[in-house]
């Protein structure tokens, strides 16, 4: 059955993308998995992607570093009560995952001149939402990179409370319990593709 089309850049992109890490390899087949059995139970209607099609659902985020990467922008979820990574659901006039992750990025950033180091990811994070979330019980998380103008300064947006440069070797204590590790793996993909 073909899937729909963003549904189908995001399966596609996804086969092709080689982590580093065998476990975000193996969560990546996962992905795949989930992404055709959404859309063989609601075919052409890309329900994976969407907000408002389940519990469990595909969203983006982008890890913002400096040009040197010896820092990451994070923010204050509001929701979550702790420093991640800027991202969110993908939007119906998202062209792809990828699109909805860097509009999340500048959105929730303020930040002009962004640039995408990649369409491809540079991290997967399944995890599980609290009450606060409402109906989402489930994210499907595909992080994107995308690199900051040297002098940018983020402004606070209405979905965060605060928005910060912190070094990656200095993250605030209030972050996901795997969010070094992730960070750690999301550097390691950069500088291996370079």
């Amino acid at each position: 059955m073909p899937l729909s089309a963003r549904t189908a850049d995001l399966a596609a992109t996804l086969e092709k993308w080689s982590p580093l890490d065998p476990d975000q390899a193996e969560l990546c087949d996962e992905y795949v998995a989930m992404l055709r059995a959404s859309e063989a139970d609601a075919p052409g209607q890309d329900t994976a992607l969407r907000r408002d099609g389940g519990p469990e659902h595909v969203t983006g985020s982008c890890f913002v570093l400096s040009p040197d990467r010896s820092r990451v922008l994070l923010c204050f979820h509001r929701k979550g009560q702790f420093w991640v990574q800027l991202g969110g659901h993908v939007e119906r006039d998202d062209a792809s995952v990828a699109d909805g992750a860097f509009r999340e990025a500048w959105e929730e950033s303020g930040i002009d001149g962004l640039v995408p180091w990649s369409r491809d990811p540079a991290d997967l994070n399944r995890h599980a939402l609290p009450g606060a979330f409402g109906r989402c019980r489930v994210h499907w998380d595909v992080g994107y990179v995308v690199v900051a103008p040297h002098d940018a300064v983020p402004v606070v947006s209405d979905e965060s409370e605060d928005v910060a440069w912190f070094g990656v070797d200095a993250l605030p204590d209030d972050v996901p319990h795997d969010f070094g590790e992730r960070l750690a793996l999301v550097l390691a993909e950069v500088a291996a593709r370079g």
